[in-house]
C-alpha cells in the first residue's frame, strides 16, 4: 500500500475543438491540459474530472487511448503518465418543493460512462454541458450510478448556492438514500472540525477537492490516500474504507479564505461573522436566498448566509468531536495564494523543485529559500505550521493572506 495525493473535483472548461462544457471555466482546461497539469505540474497523482459525459469529451479520450499516450486501467480510471484520471459527472437535482442541489458521480470505465451518457439524454436538456439539471429525482440517480457500478458524493455540502445543506434540505434523507452516499465533499469554506458538529455526518468519509475552474486552481484543495494501486476501485474502498484503504489526510484551505465563509449584503457589502445562527439564519428554504433575514446594517434583504453560520444552525454537538475513523485535517494555503508569487518565480520553483507538492510539503526551507528569497521561504513555512495571518471571505470574494 501507498499514499496517493488525489482531488476528485476538476472542470473541463472547453473541449480542444473550442466547444464549451463549464461556461465558467477556464478555455485551456481541456481533458489532456488537466492530465498533464496534474502530473507534471501538480503532483496530484488521481484527478477527478467530473465532466467526462459529454459526448465531445469522450471522443477526446478516446482519441488519446487510441493514440497511446493514455490508457484504460483494468481498476477503472485513465492513466496519463504519473496520474489516474476518474472519469465523473457533475450533475444538478432539484426534488419537488426543494432548491437545487450538485451531485458528482463517478463511474469506473470509458464505456460505462458513455452508457450514463445515453440514459442522461433522456432526462436532461444538454447533456454535453457541465452541471446540467436532471429532471429526475435525486434518489433515482443515485440507483443508475449504483448500478453501474459508481459511487456518488454531494458536492461541496455547505456552500449557499446550490449544495446539499447549503440550499437544498436540512438533513440529508430529505434528498438522499444516505445508504447510497459514499462521501461528502466539504468545499472552500468549512472544515472537518465545524462540519463534525452534524451527528448524521459521522459515518461518511470527508474528501477536501479543488472544485477547479482553471488549471492553476487544481490540488487548491486534495486529499491523501491510501491505495493498493491509484485506480477507481481503490478510490471507492478508501471512501468506503474497505481493506485497509482509507483517507489518511485533508488538505483544505482555511475556512476564512473560502468565499462564502462568511454572511454577506449585497446591498451594504458588509461581512459579518458566521456561528449566530439567530441572527443570520433560517431554514434551507431561504438559506442565502433574498428570502434571507434583513441585513442588521442596512435593513436590506440580500443577504447571502455564511457557511459558517449554515453550519452552527445544522449543528446538533459541539463542533471538534470526531469520530475514530476521521484523518487529520490540514489547514492547506496553495501557492497562488501567498503575496509575492507571481508566475515567474513559479516556474523557477517548479524548474528546481519539481511540483506544488514537492514545495508544499518536501522541500526544506533553506532550499526554498535559495531560490525564492526569505520573505516566501518564511509565508511557505508559515503555511505548513498553519499560523499565517488571513483576512476572511464571503459573498463570493475570497479571503486573502496578510504578510
Amino acid at each position: 500500500m501507498n499514499e496517493y495525493y488525489v482531488d476528485l473535483h476538476i472542470h473541463i472548461g472547453r473541449t480542444e475543438k473550442g466547444s464549451p462544457v463549464k461556461i465558467s471555466g477556464s478555455k485551456d482546461l481541456t481533458f489532456y491540459n488537466i492530465a498533464r497539469e496534474a502530473s507534471e505540474r501538480k503532483g496530484i497523482q488521481v484527478t477527478g474530472i467530473i465532466d467526462c459525459h459529454s459526448p465531445q469529451v469522450q471522443e477526446e479520450i478516446e482519441h488519446y487511448l487510441h493514440n497511446g499516450e493514455m490508457e484504460e486501467l483494468e481498476g477503472g480510471g485513465i492513466r496519463y503518465k504519473g496520474t489516474t484520471v476518474l472519469l465523473g459527472s457533475e450533475i444538478e437535482v432539484r426534488d419537488p418543493g426543494l432548491r437545487p442541489a450538485h451531485l458528482l458521480v463517478y463511474l469506473p470505465t470509458l464505456q460505462v460512462i458513455k452508457d450514463f451518457t445515453n440514459w442522461l439524454g433522456r432526462h436532461m436538456k444538454n447533456v454535453s454541458l457541465s452541471s446540467q439539471r436532471i429532471y429526475v429525482p435525486a434518489r433515482t440517480l443515485q440507483e443508475e450510478a449504483a448500478a453501474r457500478g459508481g459511487f456518488l458524493i454531494p458536492a461541496h455540502i455547505f456552500t449557499p448556492h446550490k449544495s446539499l445543506y447549503g440550499s437544498s434540505v436540512d438533513r440529508m434523507a430529505d434528498l438522499l438514500d444516505p445508504s447510497k452516499v459514499a462521501a461528502v465533499e466539504l468545499g472552500l469554506s468549512s472544515d472537518t472540525s465545524m462540519a463534525d458538529g452534524i451527528s448524521e455526518l459521522a459515518p461518511y468519509t470527508f474528501v477536501t477537492n479543488s472544485d477547479a475552474h482553471s488549471l492553476a486552481k487544481i490540488g487548491r484543495e486534495y486529499n491523501k490516500m491510501r491505495l493498493a494501486e491509484p485506480s477507481f476501485a481503490e478510490v471507492r474502498k478508501a471512501l468506503l474504507r474497505e481493506d485497509g484503504r482509507c483517507v489518511t489526510a485533508n488538505y483544505g484551505l482555511s475556512p476564512r479564505l473560502g468565499k462564502y465563509h462568511q454572511t454577506f449584503c449585497t446591498g451594504c457589502g458588509t461581512l459579518r461573522s458566521g456561528g449566530d445562527a439567530g441572527s443570520e439564519g433560517g431554514s434551507a428554504g431561504d438559506y442565502g436566498g433574498s428570502e434571507a433575514a434583513p441585513c442588521p446594517n442596512c435593513g436590506k434583504t440580500g443577504v447571502i448566509s455564511g457557511v459558517a453560520s449554515r453550519i452552527a444552525e445544522l449543528s446538533d454537538k459541539p463542533p471538534g468531536q470526531s469520530p475514530d475513523h476521521r484523518p487529520p485535517y490540514y489547514i492547506q494555503v496553495p501557492l497562488e495564494f501567498l503575496p509575492g508569487l507571481g508566475p515567474k518565480l513559479l516556474q523557477r520553483l517548479l524548474d528546481h523543485f519539481g511540483t506544488e507538492m514537492n514545495i508544499l510539503h518536501q522541500v526544506p526551507l533553506g532550499d526554498l529559500e535559495e531560490v525564492a528569497g526569505p520573505d516566501l521561504a518564511r509565508l511557505i513555512g508559515e503555511a505548513r505550521e498553519g499560523t499565517l495571518k488571513l483576512s476572511a471571505g464571503g459573498g463570493g470574494r475570497y479571503g486573502k493572506v496578510i504578510k
